[in-house]
């Protein structure tokens, strides 16, 4: 084997790696949030699961993936521990799929039907097709689709680089000698977890040793220890995904290890026992791709044969080894959902950030509506409460915003690059509101502090745009949550009145300073409050413009606000109902 066969050989590992991980990162951003909805919420029982993990594990093609997925579902509270074990005992059925895919590459035979399963011959033609539609198609979806044809494709010749770069060792005497030091079990063992926990994972690592198959010096007494092997070393993605994690997610790691752990090491001490009593001839032979495809799979259903009903005990070991500790109780439970494991499926992901942004707007309605109740009285216990609410939408700022701007970094669809926007202009505008409230809070302290109080009809005509306040951000909240649309078209009519009212009520309160009904200092006060009322309803138009946004792809904002009070009838009927509602009264004037 010389230097051009080596390179060959690293060249083919790159396209292999690189194939399999383009093509799982395709299928798993197809599957959207649907599969992973699906896999947090339907598995009440350990067989459910169990299907759930094979199906997720078969589409995305990729263990890894599953189960890192599922110690994110845990930490965030999405799944429990118990749920998680059948999941994660399906994902490692579910990644055997690939191997029988990989084992195509050992087909015999002249027949047409034999030649064009080969992948050698089929893949080109995958690779054109998927090239064709990459070029000429305008739909995201069918990209998709054509990426993971490609990515098949460079899979493929990947392994058939690989092969023929391996050749040679055919009938190098060195290569045998050392492949029958891997016949010893606990050996085999060792280099087939090593390995794939470098590779990460297993399907790959499984694929690479098909295509020593194909040299003919791979015996099954060497395959099978490395198979097995092969089970362990695939762990290390869900336990370095754990790192940092709740204890319940450290859990669901552990369970994931201890299940691979425990059933190579029974499997392989009944493998080697029945060895040696019965003395299995077929272990000397030369082992194929098809072959490994069989031990692998055999592998596994005995393993969850032996395991699934031992499931509870698995989930105690789990608890046993990660026990609770005082850093767990205290972490924060609000943003578990903000797992750095759901970045790479941005669908789901920002599903969890459109959740947390609901509790925002509630949060920030609760908080401006107490503010709201405080202008007519100050109140210690509710300057606290806003203050410490503004505090915490703060944190919600911070944490959804980081976490948006990681989940951009991704390649994402045009929806889900639209609806990150939205989020992250509405967090803003919401994190504005409760700043807002506080200023409102601060205006009231102050009156409070000095023994000033306003007069009845500045008291009258704040009650009015305080009402109106109320009313806006209740519609805003509501179209937010339940993305009205009907309700967010609303919103503008309503701020427009506020508007007006901020400007009626300003030209009023001169009117009582010219005429010494109020005091300047007053003036002050009462501008503060009338100032913040009018800002928080331009926020709760700026998230109701967003909805919109967010619905008509063709549409734009400042186009949106100008047409809509250009269009006469509508909006103004809409506005001159709220005028009625909102009548300042004539007192005075």
């Amino acid at each position: 084997m010389t230097i051009f066969n080596v390179f060959s050989l690293l060249g083919g590992l790159a396209f292999f790696l690189y194939g399999m991980n383009v093509m799982g990162e395709t299928l798993e951003k197809m599957a959207g949030s649907k599969l992973k909805t699906i896999l947090a919420s339907l598995t009440s029982n350990t067989f459910k699961g169990f299907m759930l993990g094979l199906l997720v594990t078969a589409v995305i093609q990729s263990s890894s993936a599953t189960t890192v997925m599922v110690v994110g579902f845990v930490n965030s509270g999405i799944m429990t521990l118990g749920q998680s074990i059948g999941v994660i005992m399906g994902a490692n059925l579910g990644t055997s799929v690939t191997s029988w895919l990989l084992s195509l590459t050992g087909i015999e035979g002249d027949s047409f039907f034999i030649q064009i399963c080969k992948p050698a011959n089929f893949t080109p033609v995958l690779a054109f097709i998927g090239i064709a539609i990459v070029m000429f198609s305008k739909s995201q979806k069918k990209k998709d689709v054509a990426i993971i044809l490609i990515a098949f494709a460079v899979l493929m010749f990947g392994m058939e680089t690989m092969s023929s770069a391996v050749d040679p060792l055919t009938e190098s005497e060195k290569f045998k000698e050392i492949l029958v030091l891997f016949s010893n079990p606990v050996l085999g063992l060792i280099v087939g977890t090593v390995f794939t926990a470098i590779v990460q994972s297993s399907s790959a690592s499984v694929g690479i040793l098909q295509a020593l198959t194909l040299t003919g010096t791979v015996t099954y007494a060497t395959a099978i220890p490395i198979v097995m092997g092969q089970n362990i070393g695939t762990c290390v993605s869900a336990m370095l995904s754990s790192i940092g994690a709740g204890k319940n997610a450290k859990r669901a790691a552990v369970i994931h290890l201890s299940f691979n752990v425990i059933s190579a090491a029974v499997l392989l001490t009944l493998y080697s026992l029945a060895n040696l009593i019965f003395g299995f001839e077929f272990i000397e032979t030369a082992a194929d791709p098809f072959g490994i495809a069989v031990v692998h799979t055999v592998f596994k259903v005995l393993a969850l044969m032996m395991l699934m009903p031992l499931s509870k005990q698995l989930e105690k070991l789990a608890c046993f080894i990660v026990k609770d500790s005082k850093e767990d109780i205290e972490k924060d439970e609000e943003f578990k959902v903000l797992d750095d494991r759901f970045i790479h499926s941005p669908a789901f992901a920002i599903e969890q950030c459109k959740k947390l942004t609901d509790n925002m707007a509630d949060i920030t309605r609760d908080s401006m509506l107490r503010a709201v109740e405080i202008t007519n009285g100050y109140n210690e216990e509710l300057d606290k409460y806003i203050y410490e609410t503004e505090s915490r939408i703060d944190n919600y700022e911070d944490k959804l915003g980081t976490y948006l701007v990681k989940i951009s970094a991704n390649e994402l669809s045009a929806e889900d690059g639209k609806n990150i926007s939205t989020l992250l202009h509405c967090i803003g505008d919401f994190e504005r509101i409760s700043d807002h409230a506080t200023n409102i809070v601060k205006a009231s302290k102050e009156m409070n502090d000095k023994g000033i109080v306003f007069s009845g009809d500045a008291k009258k005509e704040l009650d009015i745009m305080s009402r109106a306040v109320a009313d806006v951000l209740n519609l805003t909240v509501e179209a937010f949550i339940n993305n009205d649309l009907e309700k967010a078209h609303k919103v503008e009519p309503l701020e427009e009145v506020i508007d007006g009212l901020k400007t009626r009520l300003k030209s009023r309160h001169v009117k009582r300073l010219r005429d010494g009904e109020c005091t300047i200092e007053l003036g002050f006060v009462f501008a503060d409050f009338i100032t913040n009322f009018e800002r928080v309803s331009d926020h709760c138009s700026n998230i109701a413009v967003c909805l919109i946004q967010m619905a008509d792809a063709n549409f734009e904002v400042h186009d949106y606000i100008h047409e809509l009070k250009a269009s006469g009838e509508e909006f103004e009927k809409m506005v001159e109902e709220y005028q009625q509602i909102y009548k300042l009264p004539a007192k005075n004037f």
